[in-house]
């Protein structure tokens, strides 16, 4: 069993470039494009579900990713193009953060208000 996330966006192009380009992703399956109405997208074993359709997901949506190494993955993210500075408010957007419930995380907001929320667990 796996479970695929729907992230519903309003502009496919504009949210490709920011999945693929600065978050790492890439197509599952060749040959989609930003005119799909739906796509597929890959990074290791996460795999999320772009849309644009009304009835898939809802915006301000947020779905959380286990990843082996976090710092690296956020320095990562800021060297393809991500801008922390967006959310000077959140700490836990400007970098990866030790959470009381033993996680350390950094969060990413995409263009249309969805946020992914990157953890690792912190060994004792």
């Amino acid at each position: 069993m796996s479970v695929v996330p729907v992230i519903r966006c309003t502009d496919m192009a504009r949210s490709l470039a920011f999945y693929t380009g600065v978050l790492d992703f890439r197509l599952k399956y060749p040959g989609q494009s930003h005119e799909d109405l739906v796509i597929d997208i890959v990074n290791d074993m996460a795999e999320l579900q772009l849309s644009v359709l009304g009835g898939d997901g809802v915006f301000g949506s947020a779905t959380n990713i286990g990843v082996m190494d976090v710092d690296a993955l956020f320095k990562m993210c800021v060297a393809r193009g991500l801008d922390a500075s967006k959310r000077p408010d959140s700490p836990v957007h400007q970098g990866p953060v030790d959470q009381t419930w033993g996680k350390r995380e950094f969060y990413v907001t995409d263009p249309d208000g969805n946020t992914l929320r990157f953890g690792q667990v912190i060994e004792d």
